[in-house]
């Protein structure tokens, strides 16, 4: 199929996501001198690019007790089978039996203030080994994830592995996350410390996020209604701000050269597809190469929910109950949240932790595993910085016999800058077809329809990219950057149907140059396609950093040409944002003229902006855009339609909290045939903050046909 008015079109949009500048790289290393278990102390490992720390745990093959006394010259270490040189060398010596309890303080002592927790985990100067013989256990807790029930076990379980199960080798770190990554105090052993903050936990903070949306599928739930809410772009982007503050978390961590345990308590993460591929595996490409190995635990304990639910939900209606669908909707959404979880484990060097109300021998799982180490250092021999995956492994030798555990490779530096206009040509080809995401650049997408003939569709898609992660080249009263945007749709038989490549400059003036970390740029395109299913793969990479990110979705147009009980309607565009036309910061050069007349998303001289992720503010207003198809003519005036449109906000009680309208839509578009376009605007100043469902009710009134699109959003 031909491309439909390709669009070159950038503007800036309010956004909220925040990330530091990247960091020069360090010069080349100097020599240094191997230090053995007694030197263990004063191990310095020198900040360098080339510098690999690989942590090994060496246990006895029958017993799995940690093998002691070993020297640099027990080990070969091999870098895809070259041998390296192992230029630093350390033993941590850990123990696993708990500690008694700490004595009562004295009388002195309780009237002592104590001491105030550290909010920064403490990086070591220069990479040196600054915790020796220290176990450093973080507890991460995923509280936008949890209801209160489970928010209050995790912090019994936190309190009862302080009290009794501690160690004398065990540095603690506690971090949560709500809305954002917190750190609640640095590695300590404080016991007291620690139980102070994991007592101040902000129980109740985000538990109205903590249900999962509903994804549509197969699985789900027979309500007897005509259709199923699809809340999937929903549960993408919750799923993929978890998964990120998982990364933020290893990232904290990264520059400390001991092995870490990152414990990560949480109600299970689901994923929705393809789509949340990215960010697990940039997550967990983290993990391994900053030596963190995760150890999920479900902190919903044994579940045995009835069919159709336990007492917190509401009945299920319809015969789901009987026939079993229910319980396997159930079911399937369990697994497929435990089944993240094991992945996370699994690829980290970690375990999981399933269907235990006692969550504290997670932990203790956690502790047992980790025993005594080995660090090796060494510097690679392989000096391209070609962005490669570099395969690592370890021997003992003179044939001792003993099971290593060890991280089996990393991902080698590159360097944008070296890259010529063939290499960067190379670049993208090779990033749009390889299997491995790209995401270095974050990118959210959104793909919709609207029939514009009866076996065509209109199909724009929107691409939001945060303008916190792109680095301006400095110019006189502003900065400017480029952007090649790569997209193609691929049809069910695997055959591409529709490309776009557009290389668009961008400059900005002053005043938007200094707010670009609080705003998105958006882009979009359009394809003319037929009704069938589809598969979208989006590149985008920004030419002053060579940042890149991948984005690969699939998407159905539906048929809407056959005769059908209920309304047809085209996508729902939910936005908080009309932009100028004129206001584009950035446009294709070669890019043909929009049709403007038959976009639905343009509005005289303004641009709808869809809202990807459907999270509004209370200070913005609600624009709702679709169409209305073949509703019947009146029949008072046969050019005219009567479409009845109200809107319906329901909170997490399933209490209505908004309504608007109705209001009488009756023109018919005329660049696409027999269609009724549909605007609605909605004040969200009255709404409470919180997470609602959104619920359009559409009615033929001549035709006695009706529709009921929904969708989930939030208001802050």
């Amino acid at each position: 199929m031909r491309i439909y008015g390709v669009v070159a079109f950038l503007t800036l949009a309010a956004a909220g996501h925040q990330q530091q500048p990247p960091q020069p790289q360090p010069k080349p290393p100097q020599q240094t001198t191997p230090a053995g278990p007694s030197d263990a102390p004063n191990v310095t490992f020198t900040s360098n690019a080339n510098l690999v720390v690989v942590d090994v745990t060496v246990k006895d093959p029958k017993t799995g007790a940690p093998i002691e006394g070993l020297k640099l010259t027990d080990f070969t270490l091999l870098e895809d089978n070259k041998p390296q040189k192992i230029s630093t060398f350390d033993f941590q010596k850990l123990a696993v039996d708990p500690e008694p309890p700490e004595a009562p303080p004295s009388l002195d002592d309780q009237h002592a203030l104590p001491e105030d927790p550290k909010t920064t985990i403490t990086l070591p100067s220069h990479n040196q080994i600054q915790y020796h013989d220290k176990r450093l256990l973080v507890l991460f807790f995923d509280f936008s994830n949890m209801g209160i029930p489970e928010q209050l076990r995790a912090q019994d379980a936190a309190l009862k592995y302080v009290d009794t199960q501690m160690t004398e080798s065990d540095l603690m770190a506690i971090l949560i996350y709500t809305t954002a990554v917190q750190v609640k105090t640095d590695f300590t052993a404080n016991r007291e410390q620690l139980t102070d903050v994991i007592k101040a936990f902000p129980i109740g903070e985000m538990s109205e996020m903590a249900d999962v949306a509903d994804t549509g599928d197969d699985n789900n739930q027979d309500t007897g209604a005509a259709f199923v809410a699809d809340e999937t772009e929903f549960n993408l982007f919750n799923t993929d701000q978890k998964l990120a503050a998982i990364e933020d978390v290893v990232h904290k961590l990264s520059a400390l050269p001991e092995k870490k345990v990152l414990v990560y308590i949480t109600n299970g993460i689901s994923k929705t597809g393809i789509e949340n591929q990215a960010q697990l595996e940039a997550s967990i490409n983290a993990a391994v190469k900053a030596n963190v190995a995760i150890y999920p635990i479900d902190a919903r304990g044994l579940m045995a929910d009835p069919p159709g639910g336990g007492a917190s939900k509401a009945a299920s209606r319809g015969s789901g109950i009987f026939n079993g669908s229910v319980y396997n909707s159930q079911r399937a959404a369990i697994n497929d949240s435990q089944e993240t979880l094991s992945t996370l484990a699994s690829e980290t060097g970690g375990k999981v932790f399933l269907d235990s109300n006692d969550l504290s021998l997670g932990i203790v799982q956690a502790k047992n595993e980790f025993r005594s180490y080995y660090i090796l250092g060494y510097y690679t021999t392989n000096a391209k910085l070609d962005g490669k995956y570099r395969n690592i492994s370890v021997k003992l030798n003179k044939n001792i016999s003993a099971k290593l555990d060890f991280r089996h490779g990393y991902f080698g530096d590159k360097v944008w800058g070296k890259f010529n206009g063939a290499d960067k040509e190379q670049q993208l080809q090779q990033a749009l077809s390889s299997p491995d995401p790209q995401t270095d650049l974050p990118l959210a997408l959104e793909a919709d329809y609207f029939r514009i003939s009866p076996v065509a569709y209109f199909v724009p898609v929107s691409v939001k990219i945060p303008g916190s992660v792109i680095a301006l080249a400095e110019k006189r009263n502003g900065g400017e950057t480029e952007f090649d945007f790569v997209g193609q749709v691929i049809d069910e038989r695997k055959h591409i149907v529709a490309k776009v490549r557009d290389y668009i400059k961008v400059k900005l003036d002053a005043g938007d140059t200094e707010r670009l970390a609080t705003r998105n740029f958006h882009y979009d395109a359009g394809f003319t396609l037929a009704p069938g299913r589809y598969r979208i793969q989006f590149l985008v990479r920004e030419n002053q950093s060579g940042k890149m990110g991948t984005f690969d979705a699939r998407f159905v147009v539906p048929d809407l040409a056959a005769d059908s009980m209920l309304l047809k309607t085209s996508s729902v565009i939910w936005s908080n944002q009309r932009e100028k036309i004129k206001a584009a910061v950035g446009a294709a050069e070669k890019a043909p003229r929009r049709q403007t007349s038959a976009d639905p998303l343009i509005l005289g001289d303004e641009k709808i902006v869809p809202n990807i992720t459907k999270v509004f503010r209370r200070s913005q207003n609600m624009y709702i855009t679709f169409d209305v198809y073949d509703a019947l003519p009146d029949p008072d005036n046969p050019r005219a339609r009567r479409v009845a449109v109200s809107m319906s906000l329901f909170n997490q009680k399933g209490q209505k909290a908004f309504e608007a309208g109705p209001l009488k839509a009756t023109q018919v578009a005329s660049t696409r045939p027999n269609a009724v376009p549909v605007q609605l605007l909605v004040p969200l100043k009255t709404l409470a903050p919180g997470r609602y469902m959104c619920q359009i009710n559409v009615i033929d009134e001549v035709g006695r046909k009706f529709a009921f699109p929904r969708a989930a959003m939030v208001v802050q």
